[in-house]
């Protein structure tokens, strides 16, 4: 796979999962934080904040892996 399409795909990967996972850590929110304090919103939000970083380092790990050499 060439190196442009590759940056290109995981460019496009890492845009969407930020989206997504904002879209449901905030839904997640709102319905099942509305009851209760601000700590445990702040927990939560600590919590799910840094949580997307573990599918990011995936794709991450993706682009910057070397081609494999053909045989």
């Amino acid at each position: 796979m060439p190196i442009r399409l590759k940056k290109l795909i995981g460019t496009v990967l890492l845009v969407a999962l930020v989206i997504v996972y904002a879209l449901i850590a905030s839904a997640i929110a709102v319905t099942r934080l509305a009851d209760y304090g601000g700590t445990a919103h702040f927990f939560f939000f600590l919590l799910s904040g840094l949580l997307w970083v573990l599918p990011a380092m995936g794709i991450i790990k993706w682009l910057i892996l070397e081609p494999r050499p053909k045989n």
